[in-house]
């Protein structure tokens, strides 16, 4: 055999190999940055339960160790909102209305303002930093933006397209990594992220949720975010908590997002002179009045609210105005702008309001608490099919899906009229329009120049 022939079929292998590579690259890359979401997930969460327990431990060490919040927790706000606004832009709040608004960007660059891989870094940081200072906050949200900042990473990596679809994509996996609810994921990136349904991206989402929730499953192992819950109605009584917790978690929920969206707005304006300097002030004020919640509520309002939120699906009544002071610490946390997000707080004041809607009508504590928890958390996010699904998943009670249902339903429909913009959806409309002046601003000077 000739020589040449030999180099022309080696060199038609070779050619056919690195042409299979290059089409599974893609894949291979979007299967590993997955991966990588489960596992930095996870992480994040061990990261934020160390900051929190820290914290925990610092104001109980000793007699008068409770009054430290005092002076922790402003300086805390106060470094984080300085941080987040000079090394880590657009990592403020939740995350979850910047991926929003950056699936509504077509520039990659005006993208890349939102989410990327250094502030992903910066999330991470500053949500365990304000976990640490006590502010009333959870990692869910910003484990969303955590998320789609690793899926657009990838899209560059990998030479990917599809970078709306993507970033739907690492949203979900970032909800279904940090409450170990794959479903809620899913249905969280269609009617929350995307409120349409996009053909072409439920492949992607639903093969990321699932490399995700393997890599968090292989970690920390398979787990109900709140254990294992078993109430059900048992008498009309029971019943009459659809209503009550359906309409007023739902009427407290539109009262949470419409005041967020409304002083949110005021405070821009009030900051725009000076907006370091003002947002730095704001941010050590919320700080303080976190602060003497927190050691008003003898502690109980520090952190996500985890302890206190299981504890009530479990049947400990909590105390009756638990929902309020935590509702007023996780507001005040929320407008001080430093990163952290609202779910965990959000089922600490549902589970708070049900326990005491429970306790008031004397029924079931531990079905109180998830119907007020579906109540609540579907009036803040107007999203009743992610908060049915989500708390199903995160309690495992089969036995209620019915009441959670419409619990959730009634809750969405009691914010709907009352408050008419969806909370996310309207905190990412400042962030569209804050790339859209960018952009303008640049080619302004690019005209002039």
């Amino acid at each position: 055999m000739p020589a040449s022939y030999r180099k022309s079929k080696l060199f038609r292998r070779s050619r056919v190999f690195w042409g299979s590579f290059s089409r599974w690259r893609p894949r291979l890359v979007f299967w590993c940055g997955a991966l990588a979401i489960g596992v930095i997930s996870v992480g994040f969460a061990e990261l934020a339960d160390l900051a929190q327990n820290a914290f925990t431990g610092i104001i109980s060490a000793g007699k008068w160790t409770y009054l430290l919040p005092l002076v922790l927790s402003p300086f805390g706000f106060m470094l984080s909102a300085y941080l987040a606004a000079t090394l880590f832009p657009n990592s403020q709040g939740s995350g979850i209305p910047q991926a929003i608004a950056a699936r509504h960007l077509r520039d990659e660059e005006d993208r890349t303002r939102l989410l990327s891989l250094r502030i992903a870094f910066g999330k991470i940081l500053l949500t365990v930093l304000g976990l640490f200072c006590g502010a009333s906050i959870g990692r869910e949200g910003p484990t969303v933006q955590v998320g789609a900042s690793i899926m657009l990473a990838v899209a560059r990596f990998g030479g990917m397209a599809q970078a709306r679809g993507l970033i739907l994509a690492g949203s979900a996996a970032g909800i279904a990594a940090a409450f170990n609810t794959p479903l809620a994921g899913i249905v969280f990136a269609i009617e929350e992220m995307g409120r349409t349904y996009e053909s072409r991206a439920n492949g992607l989402v639903l093969t990321a949720v699932i490399l995700s929730g393997l890599a968090a499953l292989g970690l920390a192992g398979s787990y109900n975010y709140f254990g294992e819950a078993s109430a059900a109605p048992a008498d009309l009584r029971d019943w009459g908590l659809v209503l009550v917790c359906g309409i007023g978690g739902g009427a407290l929920g539109a009262g949470f997002s419409g005041f967020a969206l409304h002083f949110g707005q005021r405070i821009r304006r009030w900051a725009h002179p000076q907006p370091l300097k003002r947002m730095l002030a704001l941010a050590g004020i919320c700080g303080l009045a976190v602060a003497v919640i927190g050691i008003a509520s003898g502690g109980a309002t520090f952190g996500t609210g985890y302890v206190q939120a299981k504890g009530a699906v479990e049947g400990q009544a909590l105390p009756l105005l638990f929902f309020v002071e935590k509702l007023a610490a996780s507001f005040l946390s929320m407008m001080s702008g430093i990163p952290g997000g609202i779910f965990a707080p959000s089922l600490a004041v549902g589970a708070g309001f049900g326990s005491t809607v429970g306790s008031l009508l004397g029924t079931s504590i531990a079905l109180a608490a998830i119907l007020g928890m579906a109540g609540y958390f579907s009036g803040v996010v107007q999203a009743p099919m992610t908060a049915f699904v989500i708390i199903l998943e995160m309690t495992g009670d089969h036995q209620a899906v019915i009441p959670i249902m419409a619990v959730s339903m009634i809750g969405y429909v009691t914010s709907r009229v009352l408050s008419r913009e969806p909370l996310y959806h309207g905190l990412s409309r400042v962030f569209i329009a804050a790339a859209i002046r960018a952009r303008r601003a640049v080619e302004k000077e690019e005209a002039a120049g």
